[in-house]
């Protein structure tokens, strides 16, 4: 089927992993900024120092955006399209940018950094589009999902009415 071809696409992206920070709120250039600051502060407790600043893979599909560790292939994390809530290009450094996504167990949100020197804003432009292409997908399943529930509906009423009939039908005959 052609729809299964359209959710397997992906584009991929080699970039280096600045790291993920727990923030407080979804969105806005000042979260990115934040954490592109907590990142630059030494590590006083950080469980993720293995995978700062690597090299990584980031693959973006209609269904979402995963980061993979360049060497190893090791699935570093998986962020569904539906939990990302903002992306952008930090202002004061624009070959820095990154994404807020929610975390998918806990209610709590993290800003995935990465650097590129020639990609950063074609990769942000082509997440806002994967964002607003998953959303348009989302929907046409959302509005077919309704007509299908339209006409069992109406099939229901179609075979109620039909009895009726016959009982109707039945009590004039005899």
């Amino acid at each position: 089927m052609s729809d299964t071809s359209e959710e397997d696409n992906e584009i991929s992206f080699r970039v280096k992993f600045l790291g993920r920070v727990e923030v407080l709120r979804p969105d806005g250039l000042q979260i990115l900024s934040e954490a592109a600051q907590i990142l630059k502060t030494p590590e006083k407790f950080s469980s993720e120092k293995a995978a700062k600043r690597s090299k990584v893979h980031l693959f973006l599909s209609l269904s979402g955006i995963d980061v993979l560790e360049n060497k190893t292939k090791f699935l570093l994390y998986s962020c569904p399209l539906s939990t990302v809530s903002f992306c952008a290009v930090l202002p004061s450094s624009p070959k820095v940018f990154g994404f807020v996504a929610r975390h998918p167990a806990a209610d709590m949100h993290h800003c995935y950094l990465f650097q590129s020197k020639t990609f950063s804003h074609v990769l942000v432009s082509a997440i806002g589009d994967a964002f607003q292409a998953s959303k348009k997908e989302e929907r046409i399943r959302g509005g077919r999902d309704l007509i299908v529930e339209a006409l069992r509906h109406k099939n229901k009423m179609l075979q109620r009415e039909n009895a009726e009939l016959k009982r109707q039908l039945a009590g004039q005959t005899n």
